[in-house]
C-alpha cells in the first residue's frame, strides 16, 4: 500500500445540491415571523386584535408619528428588487431574486437586529416601479433597494428618496462606496497621502463604481485627478458614444484613452469591473506605495499574488474573504440603517454615508477585541497595510458605527427623534449583539486561513461522513475517515455524497506503518498489563487508539471522536497514546455564550472531586484556554461562600487553591472563595474593594465536576445561553470528543475546534 499523503485540499465551493438543500430543509426559505407579545390567553388575543387593537389605531389616526410607538415600523426594513441585476447573474426576473432578498433580510437581522422582509416587484419600467413602491413604502421604517439594473437604479432611488419620508438606500451603489472609502481613508493615512493630491483610476462606471468616486470626491479628491473607464475606455470630455448623465460629470479633458495609459503614475486603482483586466506591467507603472482596490467578484481585476510578485509596497484590498482587507457590504448597510432607524431619519444623506466610512476607518485603527483576536489565535491584528478595514465579525461594529450615523442625521436635520444620551445608546446597541455567531465565525475564519488535516475516528458513521464532507467543503482542511472502505463507501452512496473520492479513507489493518504503531504502543503499555498482541489488537481494531497514533506520528493535525462511545471511554482510548502537556492538565471546558457574557467553565467532565492542587491546575489551564479564544482571563474559584461568609469546611479547599496560585505567581487575575452571583457582578468591588478582579469574571472554576456539569446544563436549558463544548484541552495533540449521537454540524464544530488548536500544542 502506498504511503498516505496528507495534504490540505484546495478550497472548494458548495455544490448546487447543497445550496438547494440549505434553502429547502427543514423549512423552505430563510425567514419566519415570530410574535413579540404573548398569545397564550383570550385576553392576549383581545389586546392583540379586536377590540384592543382599535385603541392604537385611533391614536395613530390622531397623530401619525405614534405609528413608531405602537407598531414595528421603527425596526422594519423592506428589501426590494425587480430582479434585473441579480448578483452577477443578470436579469432573471423578480421571483428569481427572492433567495437573494431573503438572504439580505437575514443579514439585517444577524448583524444589526433589524427586522426585514423582502418584496419582489414584477415591474422593469422605472416609473411604474417607483409608483408601486410609493404606494406601500411608508409602512416600513426604511427601504433597501437591491439588484436593480443600471441606469434605472439611479432613477428609482432618486425619485423614491424625494417621494417617501423614510430612508431609501440602494446598497449596490452606496454599500461598496462606503466600505471602499473607509479603506481608502486608512490607505491614504498609511502612505502619507492627501486626498486632494491623489491620482485615481476607476475601472467600472456602473452604479457601485460611480458611487465610490462620488463619495471620495466629497473627501477632497479632485475631479481632474480622476480617470473613469468603462468597457469602451476612458470617459473623456467630448466622447459621444456610450455616455449618459451619470458618467458625464466625471468626464475629464485628457488625451488618455486606455487603462494601460491611465495607470501610469496613478496613486489609486479602484476596480469594479471584470477579472484579469489589470496586468503586472500596469501595476509596475503606478506611483510609489500604490493603493490597489481590485474589487471585482468573484475574481479581482488582478490577484494580490500577482501584485506582490512585482510590488512589495502596495496596499491591496479585494471583494473576497480569503484575502486581507475585504470590501464587504455587510460592514455598512446594517449599521447605516440601524443608526437611521434609531433616530427615525427621513433619508440617508451623504453626511451619514461619510460618517459610516469614517467610523469604519477609525475602528480599524483601534486595538481589536477578544472576539476578533480569536480568529488569529489570540494574536490581535494591528492597523497596517493588511488591516485597513475592520473584520465583518468584529462585535464592536454594532455599537460603534450606528452612533456616528445617527449623529450625522441629527447634525444635518433629518432625524425626527434625536438621541439624548449617546453613551446609553451605545450600550443598548452592544446588548443587541449575539456573540455566539461571532466566536464561531471567527474560529472558522482562522482555520480557513490555515487549513489542517483532521482525523474523523468513527469514519463509518453517516453523521461523521457528513461532517467530514462539510469540513472539507468549507475550506477548513482535509478530512481522513478511519474505517473499512466498503461500509464507508456504501454509506457515502446512501447519503448521496458528491465527489466521494475527495475524502480519504484509511483502514488501520492495511496501513503500512501498522508495525511501527504497535511497537510504540507496546512500549507505552507493556508495564500496564498489556502484551504485544494486545497492542496489535488495539491498533487493528480500536479506531480511537489508531487515530491517536496517527496524531502522535505527525500524520494529521487533530482528531474528533465520541459519536459512538461515551466520553470516558473515548478519553481512555486516546490517553493510551497521548500524554498531557507539561504545563496543562487534561480537562474539559464548556464555553457559555449569551448577550451578556462569554464564560469559560471548568472542569465539566474529567476530575470528579478535585483537590486544592487540582483546582489551581484547572484555573491555570482554563485561563490559557480562554486566551486561545482571545479573552483576557479573569478567574473566579467559586464556592457557596464569598470571602468566608458563610463559613464551612468545603470552602477551605477553594481557599487553599487560591494560596497555591499566589505561590505560583500566575499572570492572570483570579479570586476566591467567591459566589457565582458576586463573581459575575462587574460592580462587586464596591462591596468588596479588596477583590483582585478588575471586572466580572469570565473563567469560572467549579469546586467539583457535579457543580460544573449541573450549572452548564441549567444555563443551556433555561438560561437563554448557548453552551459550546465541553472542549478537551491539555493533551499534547489536539483532540475533541463529541457527545454520543452528535449531529453532523456538532461534529464539524468539534473538528473545527481541533483544527483551531494553537500551534504550540502540535509540537
Amino acid at each position: 500500500m502506498a504511503k498516505l499523503e496528507v495534504r490540505p485540499p484546495k478550497k472548494t465551493f458548495i455544490t448546487d445540491q447543497q445550496a438547494l438543500d440549505f434553502h429547502s430543509h427543514p423549512t423552505p426559505g430563510k425567514l419566519a415571523l415570530l410574535p413579540t407579545k404573548p398569545m397564550a390567553t383570550q385576553r392576549d388575543l383581545s389586546l392583540a386584535y379586536s377590540p384592543g387593537v382599535a385603541v392604537p389605531v385611533e391614536a395613530i389616526a390622531a397623530n401619525p408619528d405614534t405609528v413608531y410607538d405602537y407598531t414595528s415600523k421603527g425596526n422594519m426594513v423592506a428589501v426590494i428588487s425587480n430582479g434585473t441585476a441579480i448578483l452577477g447573474l443578470g436579469n432573471l426576473g423578480a421571483m428569481a431574486s427572492k433567495p437573494v432578498m431573503e438572504g439580505k433580510s437575514v443579514l439585517f437581522k444577524r448583524f444589526a437586529d433589524i427586522d426585514s422582509f423582502d418584496i419582489e416587484v414584477e415591474e422593469e419600467d422605472a416609473e411604474k416601479f417607483i409608483e408601486c413602491v410609493k404606494r406601500f413604502g411608508n409602512t416600513f421604517g426604511g427601504i433597501n433597494l437591491e439588484d436593480i439594473g443600471s441606469p434605472e437604479c439611479f432613477i428609482i432611488e432618486q425619485e423614491l428618496r424625494e417621494l417617501l419620508d423614510i430612508p431609501v438606500f440602494h446598497d449596490d451603489q452606496h454599500g461598496t462606496a462606503i466600505i471602499a472609502t473607509a479603506g481608502l481613508i486608512n490607505a491614504a493615512h498609511l502612505t502619507g497621502r492627501k486626498f486632494e493630491d491623489m491620482k485615481v483610476v476607476l475601472s467600472g462606471a456602473g452604479a457601485a463604481g460611480l458611487s465610490v468616486l462620488g463619495l471620495i470626491k466629497s473627501l477632497g479628491v479632485k475631479n481632474e485627478n480622476c480617470l473613469v473607464l468603462d468597457s469602451k475606455g476612458v470617459v473623456y470630455q467630448g466622447r459621444k458614444e456610450y455616455m449618459d448623465q451619470w458618467k458625464a460629470p466625471h468626464a475629464v479633458d485628457t488625451p488618455l484613452r486606455t487603462l494601460d495609459e491611465a495607470m501610469k503614475g496613478a496613486d489609486v486603482f479602484l476596480g469594479l469591473s471584470v477579472a484579469g483586466i489589470v496586468t503586472q506591467d500596469m501595476i509596475m507603472s503606478m506611483n510609489k506605495n500604490p493603493i490597489i482596490f481590485a474589487m471585482a467578484n468573484p475574481d479581482p481585476e488582478i490577484t494580490p499574488e500577482e501584485i506582490k510578485e512585482v510590488r512589495d509596497d502596495a496596499i491591496i484590498a479585494t471583494g473576497r474573504s480569503d484575502y486581507p482587507n475585504q470590501v464587504n457590504n455587510v460592514l455598512g448597510f446594517p449599521y447605516i440603517f440601524r443608526g437611521a432607524l434609531d433616530v427615525r431619519a427621513r433619508n440617508v444623506n451623504e453626511e451619514m454615508k461619510l460618517a459610516c466610512a469614517r467610523a469604519l476607518a477609525d475602528l480599524a485603527r483601534q486595538d481589536v477585541p477578544e472576539e476578533v483576536a480569536a480568529a488569529y489565535h489570540g494574536k490581535r491584528p494591528k492597523y497596517g497595510p493588511e488591516y485597513i478595514i475592520p473584520a465583518p465579525f468584529d462585535p464592536r461594529l454594532i455599537s460603534e458605527i450606528p452612533p456616528y450615523v445617527a449623529q450625522a442625521a441629527m447634525d444635518t436635520g433629518v432625524a425626527r427623534k434625536p438621541i439624548e444620551d449617546m453613551d446609553e445608546y451605545r450600550q443598548s446597541l452592544a446588548r443587541r449583539q449575539d456573540p455566539t455567531a461571532s466566536i464561531l465565525q471567527g474560529i472558522s475564519e482562522s482555520v480557513n486561513q490555515d487549513p489542517k488535516t483532521i482525523i474523523f475516528a468513527e469514519g463509518e458513521e453517516p453523521a461523521v461522513i457528513r461532517a467530514a464532507q462539510a469540513f472539507q467543503q468549507r475550506g477548513l482542511g482535509k478530512a481522513i475517515l478511519i474505517g473499512r472502505e466498503e461500509p464507508i463507501k456504501n454509506n457515502m452512496q446512501l447519503l448521496g455524497v458528491e465527489n466521494p473520492e475527495s475524502l480519504t479513507i484509511l483502514n488501520a489493518r492495511l496501513f503500512d506503518r501498522n508495525a511501527e504503531f504497535v511497537e510504540y504502543l507496546y512500549g507505552r503499555l507493556q508495564r500496564k498489563g498489556f502484551l504485544r498482541r494486545d497492542a496489535q489488537r488495539l491498533v487493528n481494531n480500536d479506531r480511537n487508539v489508531f487515530s491517536a497514533l496517527m496524531l502522535h506520528h505527525g500524520l494529521a493535525d487533530g482528531m474528533v471522536t465520541g459519536v459512538t462511545r461515551s466520553y470516558d471511554v473515548a478519553l481512555r482510548d486516546v490517553r493510551m497514546v497521548l500524554s498531557h502537556t507539561k504545563e496543562d492538565r487534561t480537562m474539559g471546558v464548556s464555553v457559555v455564550v449569551n448577550k451578556q457574557h462569554t464564560l469559560f467553565i471548568a472542569d465539566t467532565n474529567i476530575t470528579e472531586l478535585p483537590t486544592a492542587t487540582d483546582l489551581a491546575d484547572i484555573a491555570e489551564t482554563t485561563a490559557e484556554f480562554a486566551r486561545q479564544f482571545g479573552f483576557e482571563p479573569r478567574v473566579a474559584l467559586l464556592s457557596y461562600s464569598t470571602f468566608g461568609n458563610p463559613k464551612g469546611e468545603r470552602m477551605e479547599k477553594v481557599r487553599a487553591a487560591v494560596k497555591l496560585l499566589d505561590e505560583r505567581e500566575v499572570d492572570f487575575e483570579y479570586e476566591g472563595d467567591i459566589a457565582a452571583d458576586v463573581a459575575l457582578d462587574p460592580m462587586h468591588s464596591l462591596t468588596y474593594p479588596f477583590s483582585r478582579l478588575s471586572g466580572a469574571a469570565n473563567v469560572l472554576v467549579m469546586p467539583a465536576i457535579h457543580s460544573a456539569s449541573i450549572s452548564t446544563k441549567l444555563l443551556k436549558s433555561t438560561g437563554n445561553s448557548t453552551v459550546l463544548g465541553p472542549f478537551l484541552t491539555g493533551l499534547d495533540k489536539p483532540v475533541q470528543i463529541c457527545s454520543l449521537g452528535a449531529t453532523a454540524s456538532e461534529i464539524t464544530q468539534m473538528a473545527t475546534l481541533a483544527a483551531f488548536a494553537p500551534s504550540h500544542r502540535r509540537n
